[in-house]
């Protein structure tokens, strides 16, 4: 075979797998950056690394191994020129007045959701579920980027100590120190005790048809029906947040009061967990895409609200950019 065809095939192999591979390379990526935008470009980088490599890959490891590693690394080196991404609970307390002033603050590196739909397949989405919520990811963010990775590679792709240390570039020895000190830091954030549940799908269905109804109707009391008494209410880009009935159905109120013309609702999912597009009407009268919404449920009612204001996370997760 000359070396044209086997240049050939081993592009043909590399697209094939990298096509099965990408929506669990994008979650990686997500997992590892935490944002959706932003793992993208990493993998799309990664593939246009893989294209210039093809011809030196040895075989030594999978064709999937190989470009885990290389996704990683690309993470890595993004990571090295960027801030911790946060939600906005993230940056200090709740505030105890629901007529504080709102703001935006694009300075801040905010946490991003992850659209269930580009995650590819509905049973691939089931078993990326638990790694890609919110709290999860959210948490990630306080490890350096090294253990950040060696967990991950770990715990969510169960790869060796052996795989991880020849993908960081570090004896074995380190991969479990950087092991050891990444669960000490997630235990010490008490994930378990911030875990949302994952009611049947008709049940999750019927809570968020009804918070739905309850929000276009402008109906607090039926919103307070859904909620838990310390819902929180949260909104990307804006530092300031929201925690307890007593604060967030005020809130609510005056933004009904304030906004007009109401809103429109379409169910989703994000982060394996319920979510839904928020459409606002323009001046012409057209209902277009504003924001994406991604719930927590625990104890079969919503416990908190993050709001995303980006129209493009909204149409990726498979909504329309406008409404009929």
């Amino acid at each position: 075979m000359s070396s044209e065809a086997i240049h050939r095939t081993g592009s043909e192999q590399l697209r094939d797998e990298f096509g099965q591979l990408r929506p669990a390379l994008v979650a990686h990526c997500y997992r590892m950056t935490g944002s959706y935008q932003d793992a993208e470009d990493v993998v799309q980088e990664t593939y246009l690394k893989a294209v210039r490599g093809v011809d030196a890959f040895e075989g030594r490891s999978s064709l999937k191994t190989w470009l885990y590693r290389i996704a990683t690394n690309t993470c890595l080196t993004e990571l090295n020129h960027r801030s911790r991404r946060v939600l906005p609970a993230g940056l200090g307390a709740p505030s105890d007045d629901p007529a504080t002033r709102i703001f935006a603050d694009d300075s801040v590196a905010w946490l991003g959701p992850l659209p269930d739909a580009v995650l590819g397949d509905p049973g691939e989405v089931v078993v990326r579920r638990e790694s890609v919520r919110l709290a999860l990811v959210a948490a990630l963010q306080h490890l350096p980027a090294r253990q950040r990775a060696a967990f991950l590679l770990r715990e969510v792709l169960s790869w060796s100590a052996t795989e991880i240390a020849a993908t960081l570039g570090i004896s074995v020895p380190a991969v479990k120190s950087l092991l050891q000190r990444a669960r000490g830091r997630l235990d010490e954030l008490d994930l378990d005790g911030r875990a949302p549940e994952t009611p049947a799908p008709a049940e999750e269905r019927a809570l968020l048809d009804r918070y739905i109804a309850a929000f276009e109707a402008e109906d607090t009391t039926a919103i307070r029906a859904v909620i838990q008494d310390d819902f929180s209410i949260e909104a990307v880009p804006h530092p300031v947040w929201f925690k307890g009935v007593a604060v967030c159905l005020p809130f609510l109120q005056r933004t009904f009061s304030a906004r007009g013309g109401g809103a429109r609702f379409r169910p989703t999912r994000a982060n394996g967990q319920p979510a839904a597009g928020s459409y606002r009407a323009d001046d012409s009268g057209v209902w277009r895409a504003e924001s994406l919404w991604v719930f927590t449920v625990t104890g079969g009612r919503f416990s908190g609200a993050i709001k995303f204001h980006d129209p493009e996370l909204v149409t990726a997760a498979g909504l329309p950019a406008r409404l009929p």
